[in-house]
């Protein structure tokens, strides 16, 4: 039996690398799975009963898919486009969830999911060239078309047309209609303000498509519970906005390219979608601090949200961390890596609350990538103060996972996918020693590890590291 994933490619894995190929292979599983979701979804609607998927929303569905079944044959990859955007998998979901709930019948928040898929397959249709003329349903103010953008409106039911390029919106009497247009790359304008388009930021190589900055799907941060986390809530971006965006990420490429191949490798081929978020809670007003919050969600396979970093260099560092969680979670899906339980119990330093096993994976193993990345950083930088910053970092990643290997490497439950990825971290942990920080930056790490530690006890009593 061939395996999923073969050793070479695991190993590059384990060191938090991996080419093209490697990476595709994981984008390759994502990708099945969304689509099978997306089946599985139409399924879960014709087998529900009458009282949860009513027969004119059941026909309204199947048009739709038929509308999506003929842009394919028309486009695939424009259609794929729409189908694998990231934030389309936490609606899929979350429709799942509502069609096989047990109740008198179908809530207003169900009604409004199912009636996505109207949007989603326009948008599909759009992007194929496709003609069509159809009616979608508008939710809090804003009709969203998938990776197109969004119609800010005072309607509830909009028709759209759509011809050679062009969208027209009709809004009833009392709204003029509202036209758009396509563009070569995917994107869309219009002159009308009420259209609110997803900007999209340069591609990270040549051959790959531009970056959407999605600040309008109305999915992008629904039920993934950032809160608790200490992430801030999605926003929408002005114009001024959309400009700081721009000129931090003109920079993230050259600082991508220090790390190693591999970092604008991974960025490449892993990264769908940015989700703006607002700053992190309690940080102050914009412009007097520089705290960031940033995530992922395993649904929503190559979303980054992430609040506006405050330079360049970090936001590369917050593509290097997160792109990792995207990484690791996705090969976790393709393979098993532990049969750990879910109990939180273990120490991190970076988090002041116990974790699970898998969250103290996922932890060390983006940790140790911006170890390698921050002292890749310090190496080359020119000036003393980015240098001093990078080692600061570096050290600090560096002492934190080093207070959390013997956990995983002591696991026996890790599979034998797990141990060889473990063994792998193990490896480029030592070979950071190779070029070791300033003595000050390392005893301040030191120290900072062993604070955290000392508070977590102190919170966590009943749960010992």
């Amino acid at each position: 039996m061939i395996p999923p994933l073969p050793d070479h490619m695991l190993r590059q894995l384990g060191r938090t690398e991996g080419d093209s190929e490697t990476l595709r292979v994981l984008v390759r599983d994502q990708d099945t799975h969304r689509l099978l979701l997306l089946r599985a979804l139409l399924d879960a609607a014709e087998a529900a009963p009458t009282a949860i998927c009513p027969p004119r929303a059941l026909d309204r569905l199947r048009q739709d898919w038929a509308l999506l079944e003929t842009a394919e044959r028309t486009d695939r990859t424009a259609v794929r486009a729409v189908l694998l955007h990231p934030l389309i998998g936490p609606w899929a979901q979350r429709c799942l969830r509502g069609l096989s709930a047990t109740g008198p019948g179908p809530g207003p928040e169900l009604r409004a999911d199912l009636n996505h898929l109207s949007a989603l397959a326009a948008a599909a249709a759009i992007r194929a060239g496709i003609p069509f003329t159809t009616r979608l349903t508008a939710h809090d103010g804003l009709l969203s078309l998938p990776t197109l953008g969004a119609l800010r409106t005072r309607s509830e039911e909009i028709d759209i047309t759509f011809h050679e390029g062009e969208m027209t919106m009709y809004q009833g009497v009392s709204e003029p209609p509202l036209s758009a247009h396509t563009q070569p790359d995917g994107t869309t304008g219009s002159a009308d303000p009420r259209w609110l388009p997803v900007f999209a930021l340069p591609a990270v190589q040549s051959g790959t498509g531009p970056v959407p900055l999605d600040d309008v799907d109305p999915y992008r941060t629904d039920g993934s519970g950032l809160q608790p986390h200490g992430l801030s809530a999605a926003t929408h971006i002005d114009d001024h906005e959309r400009k700081a965006w721009a000129e931090s990420w003109a920079g993230v490429t050259p600082l991508l390219a220090i790390g190693g191949e591999h970092r604008l490798t991974e960025a490449a081929v892993l990264l769908r979608c940015l989700v703006p978020l607002g700053p992190p809670p309690g940080s102050g007003p914009v412009g007097e601090s520089a705290a960031h919050c940033s995530g992922t969600r395993r649904e929503a396979f190559g979303a980054v949200l992430s609040s506006k970093p405050a330079t360049p260099a970090y936001f590369a560092s917050t593509l290097v961390h997160e792109l990792q969680h995207t990484k690791l979670s996705a090969l976790s899906a393709l393979v098993p890596l532990h049969h750990e339980g879910p109990e939180p119990r273990h120490f991190a330093p970076w988090r002041s609350d116990p974790r699970p096993f898998d969250g103290l994976l996922q932890g060390a193993y983006s940790h140790i990538a911006l170890a390698d990345y921050w002292q890749r950083f310090a190496l080359a930088a020119r000036r003393v103060t980015h240098r001093d910053l990078a080692w600061a970092e570096h050290a600090r990643c560096r002492e934190q996972v080093g207070a959390v290997l013997p956990v995983l490497a002591g696991s026996a439950a890790l599979t034998r996918e797990g141990r060889v990825l473990v063994n792998e971290m193990i490896t480029l942990y030592h070979r950071l020693d190779d070029c070791p920080p300033p003595t000050g930056h390392l005893a301040r790490a030191e120290a900072y590890v062993a604070t955290a530690k000392v508070i977590w006890q102190q919170r966590n009593g009943s749960h010992r590291p």
